[in-house]
């Protein structure tokens, strides 16, 4: 059995769904006005945005996007710091990782 839709409520669909694009080659694939928007990862996971006003997830919650080298969490890592996020130095823990904190109100983990 595989994992194939996971929704995420944010508080600014349009700002998660462009760093989703921007950053991961995330694809949007069907919106609903400023509220809602669904997106294919290149296996054609679903992850679905939904807009809501008080977002507060846990402290350890975060969706992760492994790479298939440290070269490559280097150069995601290099783009958001030169866009202005603010991310620690990638280090090595459960795999070579880094996290950022999204718009919209999530976590997001970079690792190989």
């Amino acid at each position: 059995m595989k994992l194939h839709h996971l929704n995420l409520t944010v508080t600014d669909v349009a700002a998660s769904r462009a760093f989703l694009e921007k950053y991961f080659g995330m694809e949007c694939v069907s919106s609903r006005g400023n509220g809602f928007v669904a997106m294919f990862d290149d296996d054609r996971f679903v992850l679905t945005l939904m807009k809501g006003t008080n977002v507060q997830y846990p402290e350890t919650f975060h969706i992760g996007f492994p790479q298939e080298n440290e070269e490559q969490v280097n150069m995601i890592h290099l783009r958001l710091k030169e866009d202005g996020f603010e991310v620690e130095s990638p280090q090595y823990s459960h795999g070579y990782t880094f996290y950022v904190e999204a718009p919209g109100g999530f976590t997001v983990e970079v690792l190989c």
